[in-house]
């Protein structure tokens, strides 16, 4: 699956506060911006990437 990438900025412009209280408000959601202020939904992790993320860890 690949990441969203989304363009509110004809709209509204996210302050730094708005973007936190968005992740705060959709924690089972990964979100992340970019240099230019888009939103960017990123998948979940699959088992696959949790199966070597504790690879890395052990």
């Amino acid at each position: 699956m690949n990441a969203l990438t989304v363009n509110f900025n004809s709209i509204i412009k996210l302050t730094d506060e708005q973007f936190f209280q968005l992740c705060q408000d959709n924690r089972n959601l990964r979100f992340e911006r970019n240099a230019n202020g888009e939103l960017i939904i990123m998948p979940p992790t699959g088992g696959e990437t949790g199966n070597r993320n504790a690879g890395l860890t052990a």
